[in-house]
């Protein structure tokens, strides 16, 4: 979802025009809302410490959706070394935390079974995906983004289909 003008040279401006596309996106590849926007508000905070090297010289969506995507990444290794030390703590096998109350309401029942099969993907795939088929980004782009091939793509979104469409039948 592009903005219908141009974004500000500024930080602030791009920060208008992206913040809510990047939430989105970072909400989908990490079944978090609150989560997403942590990722998010980091990409920010990090992009403004670096803003007088990159100002003006770059295209801000692609370096933005690549940092966005990366913070994910993290946000996942730190999600799944805390639940490994919870689960070893209490001697108990890892589990995701439960949604809060207000993301049971806001999610349909349709949108928490394909949440659920899309958080049972392995990452790559569910990468792909997610920036395929709702960030609408193409092969290449999301090539780009990812640091892969785009056959690559290719073969990891065709995979990917393939394993949510079982998923997706196995919970119905």
């Amino acid at each position: 979802m592009r903005p219908s003008a141009e974004p500000a040279d500024d930080l602030a401006g791009l920060f208008r025009a992206y913040h809510l596309e990047l939430v989105r996106l970072a909400a989908f590849v990490l079944g978090d809302v609150a989560a997403a926007e942590d990722v998010v508000q980091d990409v920010f905070v990090r992009l403004q410490q670096r803003w007088d090297s990159l100002a003006g010289q770059w295209d801000p969506l692609p370096y933005l959706r690549t940092a966005v995507v990366n913070g994910c990444r993290s946000a996942f290794k730190r999600r799944a070394s805390l639940l490994q030390r919870q689960a070893a703590a209490a001697n108990e096998p890892a589990a995701l935390p439960p949604l809060t109350a207000e993301e049971s309401v806001l999610l349909s029942e349709d949108r928490r079974r394909l949440l659920a099969a899309l958080a049972a993907l392995p990452q790559r795939r569910r990468e792909v995906l997610v920036l395929r088929y709702y960030a609408g980004m193409s092969e290449a782009e999301i090539a780009s983004t990812l640091g892969i091939s785009p056959g690559t793509v290719k073969s990891t979104a065709a995979r990917g289909l393939d394993a949510l469409a079982r998923i997706l039948e196995e919970l119905r």
